[in-house]
Formats: C-alpha cells, sequence, structure tokens
C-alpha cells in the first residue's frame, strides 16, 4: 500500500457530502469552527468544532437556547468575525485566510445582513438607506434600482420617509430592501421577526421565502420562533457550541438530490 494512502485519514460524513456535490453548488463550509474567548484566566468556548455544509439556494434556520452560540456562528459564517480554529468557506472564498479589508469586500460583493434592530440610518430616508450599498460599490443607478427593490417589498409610497415615520413591519422590510439590494448570494438575518408581533413578523416571513424563491438567494437566519423555524427547509439546532441536531424537510431533500451527480 502506498505510504500516501497509509497516511491520509479517513474520510469523514462532511468529507463524503463534499465530494458528492458540485463545487458551484456549495454556499456555505463550515470545518471544524471553534470560536474562544478569553475572560480572565478562562477560556469560554462559544462555538466547539461546529461542522456543516449549505447549498446554494438553500433556506436555512439556526435555533437553540440563549447562550447556545446562534448570534456567534452566523457572524463566523458571514465574515463579521473570525474564529479561534476552522474555517469558513463562503462561495469557495476562504474567509479566515482574507484580510479585514477583503473580507468587507467579499461581504459587499455575496453577502447581505438583517439585524433584529434595523439598524437604519436614522437621517436618511427608506429609498437613501435602501441605495446605500449600491452607492458604495459605485452604482451608477443606484436610486433607481433601491427604487424597483422598495417597491417589491411593498413600501414604494414610503420610499421619501425617514426610519421613524415608519412601523417596526416597514422598518425591517426596508432593511430587507437593502440587504437584497445587491442581489446577494447569500442573506444572513438575526431575529429578523424578534422586534415585531406575530402578524407583522409572519408578513416578513412570508417577504423573506418570496425574495429566496424569485432571487435563488440562500438564506441563513437564526430564530428562537419555533413556528419560523418550522418554515425553513432545513434546521440547525445548537446547544453549548455544538450543533445537536440537523434536520432537513422533504424539500430540502429533493433540493439536494437535484444538485448533486
Amino acid at each position: 500500500m502506498p505510504a500516501d494512502r497509509l497516511r491520509r485519514p479517513p474520510a469523514g460524513p462532511l468529507d463524503r457530502l463534499l465530494a458528492a456535490l458540485r463545487p458551484s453548488a456549495l454556499m456555505l463550509v463550515a470545518r471544524e469552527l471553534t470560536k474562544e474567548y478569553r475572560s480572565g484566566d478562562a477560556i469560554l468556548r462559544a462555538l466547539d468544532s461546529v461542522s456543516f455544509v449549505i447549498p446554494q439556494g438553500a433556506y436555512v434556520a439556526i435555533v437553540g437556547a440563549s447562550g447556545s452560540g446562534k448570534t456567534t456562528l452566523l457572524g463566523l459564517l458571514a465574515g463579521l468575525d473570525t474564529p479561534t480554529r476552522g474555517s469558513v468557506l463562503l462561495d469557495g472564498v476562504d474567509l479566515a485566510s482574507l484580510t479585514e479589508d477583503a473580507r468587507a469586500r467579499v461581504r459587499g460583493e455575496k453577502v447581505g445582513f438583517v439585524f433584529q434592530s434595523f439598524q437604519l440610518i436614522p437621517t436618511l430616508t427608506a429609498l437613501e438607506n435602501v441605495a446605500v450599498p449600491l452607492e458604495l460599490r459605485g452604482e451608477s443607478e443606484a436610486l433607481p434600482r433601491a427604487r424597483d427593490v422598495l417597491a417589491r417589498v411593498g413600501l414604494a409610497g414610503r420610499a421619501a420617509h425617514f426610519p421613524a415615520q415608519l412601523s417596526g413591519g416597514e422598518q425591517q422590510r426596508v432593511a430587507i430592501a437593502r440587504a437584497f439590494a445587491n442581489h446577494p448570494r447569500v442573506l444572513f438575518a438575526d431575529e429578523p421577526t424578534g422586534n415585531l408581533d406575530a402578524g407583522t413578523g409572519g408578513r416578513v416571513v412570508d417577504l423573506l421565502e418570496a425574495l429566496n424563491r424569485e432571487s435563488g438567494s440562500t438564506i441563513v437566519l437564526v430564530t428562537h420562533d419555533a413556528a419560523l423555524a418550522e418554515r425553513a427547509s432545513r434546521v440547525l439546532r445548537l446547544a453549548d457550541g455544538r450543533v445537536i441536531a440537523d434536520t432537513h424537510t422533504e424539500r430540502a431533500a429533493d433540493r439536494l438530490a437535484g444538485i448533486s451527480g
């Protein structure tokens, strides 16, 4: 037997899945993600050797109790933070190998992010808020494109209003329009309905699902809402920084079958 085969470790489940899928079908690959923080003399481990693959176009919910590592994981996947150990491939790009400026460029080109607190700029109108990422990329038609996206979320008539003049649900829809303005390959959402009532939250989720279907963007959201998680095609459940359950629906299985082989 050749010496290199003796030294090669056996393929694990993640390696076998990666081998079964076309590289173009992969949006996110998390491999042995670990995130630690120092608190005095103690080391706090927020994530512990988390590994999984998310195909392009998937709709994934990350759930778990407070302190389970959900938001930490989302930040690592989006390139907002770097792991202590492990790696994240986002659309084929190894985020850990990049400088902060390079990660920012990747986020600008490939990523949309929806925050629970909306994070709209209070001195800009709804239209201007949506146009910000387009203008940062130097788009010559930033305002017309922003107006089109705002219309898609049902807020064409509120384009000239400032955030303080909008309801919570309207502000979240502006935030979603801003996140989708660059036609991101992947959209991350951190508790997107956390500050909304049930009815408004349901309409926001309807909007995310419609944009997922229409644009093909991969969606990864963190939520504590069981009803919202059930609407995703896949649910990753975290506890104490580890994935303790990875549940696929029939729709997700059909999608995987279509992109493999």
